[in-house]
């Protein structure tokens, strides 16, 4: 896997970041569709916003992407980088969400199926050893693939799509927010 060591400039990492998110939040929206849907037997439909992706996997894969970045050539290093930095945002996020949204969970893995190694209901050992598996489809399957394309488009087009597809998320989340408030889910 060829990932570049440094960018050209902010702006070219800037945009790439951008497709890491919107494909970070596709993929757990469907991580998650088929894990509930084995694990309950139906489906469910997953995330607090209208399309399908899920914020909190979006800022992930990003997260994920900048802590991993210099050790890509190392496939143990990415699972556990990938493995524990995702388990840190997702402690935390739930933590603020619970402590500073007045009891606000928008997971819970007391009520969760293979719910082991739980910590808090905030994170367990399943969803972390989930996302360290993330992270090798991340480096060696979406980033080079949003690498190709990006040498392949002009700049300009390769620049408006992300910016479109990123548009798209946030505006769905804003769409929540307004429609559903800031309570019944971010």
């Amino acid at each position: 896997m060829n990932l570049p060591k440094r960018f050209s400039g902010l702006d070219d990492f800037f945009f790439v970041a951008l497709l890491i998110g919107v494909f970070g939040a596709i993929g757990g929206f469907l991580y998650e569709t088929v894990f509930y849907r084995l694990a309950w037997g139906y489906f469910v439909k997953r995330g607090t916003t209208f399309g399908p992706w899920i914020p909190i996997y979006g800022a992930g894969a990003i997260f994920m992407a900048v802590s991993v970045w210099r050790f890509h050539k190392n496939p143990l290093a990415i699972f556990l980088i990938s493995f524990f930095v995702t388990g840190i945002l997702e402690f935390l996020v739930g933590f603020v969400l619970f402590h500073c949204f007045d009891g606000l969970r928008l997971w819970d893995y007391y009520t969760e199926p293979w719910n082991f190694g739980n910590i808090g209901g905030y994170v367990c050992l399943r969803s972390v050893g989930i996302f360290g598996i993330f992270g090798f489809l991340l480096f060696y399957g979406v980033i080079p693939t949003i690498l190709m394309i990006q040498k392949k488009l002009p700049r300009t087009a390769f620049r408006i799509i992300s910016c479109s597809l990123a548009a798209l998320f946030v505006c769905d989340i804003i769409l929540h927010m307004i429609t559903h408030g800031l309570n019944h889910g971010i």
